[in-house]
């Protein structure tokens, strides 16, 4: 039984995400609270197993709750915050303070809404106990032998960079772009599944974060070197090729995806316009969004990474990709952006000399 406590100082809000939470029988709500104060209190009496936390709240707020929480008791926090634009770089700075996930609190009398809603509320809280009940135990997978390609291919140097990443995936992209260069030579794409203001208020704190310059995709905009890219949350980012430069196409085609935007969509899209020159590489998220597009990037001779499983949040991804022997090296988070620079500089130099 997984125990969760919901922190909000909203009486609907405790009662319907509780009501939610129940619904999967694996789930109780052990406790409600109204505000910080009382959530340190009812996680010393009830001792829960996954923490629901408002960001906006009297008396103590869900960022300072959340320190409280990540320094005195090492709980999973998903933030359940209000997608509004006033709340954007909030929801950013919980991410960046540990927080397992945030999703949106907007709920409407719609029954599509309400069991999107629910649906994703339980699928993070089931992730986020996983990650508590087995902390960083799992099989660190040594990278597999290097897999065949089609006769007559071969790695070209990379001109793109398509980064797919879900759950715990800000995090683990933020380990990445912070320790690129400013005059990294080629152009970088993040598809993380992310509501549209999240994905802004992101690409803004990425920006303050790193040397090298980051922002949202916008329809059209060159995906220029030197530059880290953040997809649009609820739009695709699809990859055309100019006279000179790649650009991004936003549309909200295909609409039969589970995700908008989709990691598959934008690295089929990209191989469709670069071929072998795409890197794909998947960080840690729920399912199998991204392992579609890493198949065709390694059909055409590109070049693959992942997460490893010891780093991710949820090995969901990552493995996907994994188990399909797609996969030119799997590495720890905190090794990745060393591989990929180590990567990009010895084929530019590569290049130089022939």
């Amino acid at each position: 039984m997984i125990r969760v406590l919901v922190v909000d100082d909203s009486i609907f809000m405790r009662t319907a995400l509780a009501k939610m939470l129940e619904s999967d029988p694996e789930i109780r709500v052990i406790a409600v609270a109204s505000n910080g104060r009382e959530a340190i209190e009812k996680i010393r009496r009830h001792n829960p197993d996954v923490v629901t936390l408002d960001i906006m709240m009297p008396e103590v707020d869900g960022l300072e709750t959340l320190r409280m929480i990540q320094q005195d008791f090492s709980l999973p926090v998903i933030m359940v915050s209000s997608i509004a634009e006033e709340g954007a770089s909030e929801t950013s700075e919980a991410r960046s303070l540990g927080a397992f996930d945030v999703i949106s609190k907007q709920v409407t009398n719609a029954p599509v809404d309400i069991l999107r809603i629910q649906n994703e509320l339980i699928e993070k809280v089931r992730a986020a106990y996983k990650t508590r009940k087995q902390p960083n135990c799992s099989v660190n997978l040594a990278s597999p032998e290097k897999p065949k390609r089609p006769s007559g291919s071969k790695n070209l140097a990379p001109e793109l960079i398509i980064i797919g990443a879900s759950t715990g995936g800000p995090n683990a992209v933020q380990k990445i772009v912070t320790q690129l260069p400013a005059d990294f030579p080629i152009p970088v794409l993040v598809v993380i599944h992310m509501p549209p203001t999240f994905t802004r208020s992101y690409a803004q704190r990425l920006d303050e974060l790193s040397k090298i310059t980051v922002e949202e995709t916008s329809d059209g905009a060159v995906l220029e070197p030197g530059k880290v890219f953040v997809a649009r949350g609820g739009i695709h980012s699809h990859i055309r090729r100019g006279s000179e430069n790649y650009f991004v196409r936003q549309t909200m085609q295909p609409e039969n995806t589970l995700h908008r935007p989709s990691v598959d969509v934008t690295m089929l899209t990209a191989v469709q316009s670069a071929g072998a020159g795409v890197m794909g590489v998947i960080l840690t998220g729920m399912g199998k969004d991204g392992l579609a597009g890493m198949k065709e990037i390694h059909r055409v001779g590109g070049i693959t990474l992942a997460q490893d499983e010891s780093t991710s949040v949820v090995y969901g991804m990552p493995r996907a990709c994994v188990e399909s022997n797609i996969i030119d090296k799997v590495l720890p988070i905190d090794e990745m952006a060393e591989e990929i620079l180590r990567i990009v500089t010895a084929a530019r130099k590569s290049g130089s000399a022939a």
